[in-house]
C-alpha cells in the first residue's frame, strides 16, 4: 500500500496538470476504490448485483476528466471519489427509471453487467432526494453521509475530509442517519 504522502504528492503534480502523476496514481489508488465500492456493495441488500469494478470505472472517468483539481490529500481525493460514485449510482438509477418508462436511452453508459433491481434503483433515487434535502437543512451532515455511506470510509477519514473531529462526525453521522430515516419512512407510507 503507497504512503499517503506519495498519493498526496501525486495528487498535487497531478492537479498541475501531470498525466503521467495520474498514470501512476491510479493503480496505486485502484484497490482503495474497489474496497469502498465493495463495502458500499456489501451493505446492499441480497439479490444486488451491480459490480464494483463497473462502478470504479465510471467513477474514475468522472474524476480523471476533472483537469486542475487542487487535492488536498489522499483522504480528500477519496473524499471526492466518494461522491462520484454516488453520483454514478444515481445517475444510473435515474437513467434505468427513466428507460423503464419508455422514455428512451438510459443518461449513462455502464458495463453492461450493471443490473440493480427496480427496487433498489426506487431507494437509491429517494436517498439522494432525502440527501439533498438534507444538505439545504446541514451540509456537513449531507456530506457525512456520502462518504461514509457510498464512500466507506471510517470516522476518522471522514474527519479528515469534513476537518473535524471524530467526535463531530460521530454525531453528525447519527443525527443523519435519524433525519433520513425519518424521511424515508415517510416517502415509503
Amino acid at each position: 500500500m503507497p504512503s499517503p504522502e506519495e498519493v498526496t504528492q501525486l495528487l498535487a503534480e497531478w492537479g498541475r496538470g501531470s498525466q503521467a502523476a495520474l498514470d501512476r496514481l491510479m493503480p496505486l489508488v485502484y484497490a482503495e476504490l474497489h474496497h469502498m465500492a465493495s463495502r458500499f456493495m456489501g451493505a446492499q441488500k441480497p439479490g444486488h448485483t451491480l459490480q464494483p469494478t463497473a462502478l470504479i470505472n465510471e467513477a474514475y472517468v468522472r474524476l480523471a476528466s476533472d483537469d486542475g483539481r487542487e487535492w488536498e490529500n489522499r483522504a480528500h481525493f477519496f473524499g471526492v471519489a466518494a461522491m462520484s460514485m454516488r453520483h454514478v449510482l444515481v445517475d444510473h438509477a435515474r437513467g434505468r427509471r427513466a428507460t423503464k418508462r419508455g422514455s428512451g436511452t438510459p443518461l449513462l453508459s455502464l458495463d453492461e453487467a450493471i443490473a440493480i433491481s427496480d427496487e433498489r434503483t426506487a431507494e437509491i433515487i429517494a436517498l439522494d432526494d432525502a440527501l439533498s434535502e438534507l444538505a439545504k437543512l446541514n451540509k456537513r451532515q449531507s456530506e457525512v453521509v456520502e462518504l461514509r455511506y457510498f464512500g466507506g470510509l471510517t470516522v476518522e477519514e471522514t474527519a479528515q475530509v469534513t476537518k473535524t473531529s471524530p467526535e463531530t462526525v460521530g454525531r453528525d453521522w447519527r443525527a443523519a442517519k435519524a433525519w433520513l430515516y425519518s424521511q424515508l419512512s415517510q416517502r415509503s407510507l
